[in-house]
């Protein structure tokens, strides 16, 4: 496991549907050490704080896997890495094996997976397609959320090293599915009870997932 790509970017203002939106989504590799701090890297920033960044969500990572898939499905699009605002472009962390609550070291800096990423309208501004947030959620590569539990300095090719595995085994993937489900088989059910007792797991994402369960019956 690596990083391939550290990409940062300060918040613009873009024309979309005839008004101006402030943005951080356009990122760009940078070459050389970044610092990792506990709400962001050096040079990075979010336009909108109330749903963008925060301890929980200080830096987005996005597997390198994922993009020859997009290159198919977006021909004549250009694709670099950090095209889908990630700070980090990472290699053999996927979706589906990377549990929320695992903590890996990068570089020097220590981070806990939190949560999968949920598009906006302003992935679909990024990409100048209105199918884009859709398109996303659908292909389940979300790519997570990383907190930093410890700061220190990242570069393209560190190697991400696993420190400790949560022991609730709930895997990035599971919570995408679960929030897009329906309905839950009894082993959902099983998952959504594990899931709300990862800690590392935003209180928000806890409680929407007990709602569930209540309205389901199930209770928590």
């Amino acid at each position: 496991m690596r990083l391939v790509s550290v990409n940062v970017g300060l918040p613009r203002e873009v024309a979309w549907k005839g008004r101006s939106v402030s943005t951080g989504i356009f990122k760009e590799p940078v070459p050389g050490r970044v610092t990792l701090r506990r709400l962001n890297l050096d040079g990075d920033r979010q336009a909108d704080l109330s749903v963008h960044g925060g301890a929980d969500k200080a830096v987005y990572a996005y597997p390198s896997e994922h993009y020859p898939s997009w290159r198919g499905e977006l021909a004549g699009m250009e694709l670099p890495f950090g095209m889908f605002g990630e700070n980090l472009t990472t290699e053999g962390l996927a979706e589906g094996a990377v549990s929320i609550g695992d903590r890996f070291r990068v570089g020097t800096a220590e981070l806990v997976v939190t949560q999968p990423r949920l598009p906006c309208y302003k992935l679909a501004l990024k990409f100048g397609r209105d199918d884009m947030v859709k398109r996303f959620l659908a292909s389940a590569r979300t790519g997570f959320y990383f907190s930093v539990s410890r700061e220190g300095e990242v570069g393209a090719g560190d190697a991400v090293s696993l420190i400790d595995r949560d022991p609730n085994n709930v895997a990035v993937g599971d919570i995408t599915r679960l929030y897009v489900s329906k309905r839950y088989s009894p082993a959902e059910v099983e998952t959504v009870h594990r899931a709300t007792r990862v800690q590392a797991l935003p209180e928000g994402w806890r409680a929407y997932f007990q709602e569930r369960l209540e309205k389901l019956g199930y209770g928590v």
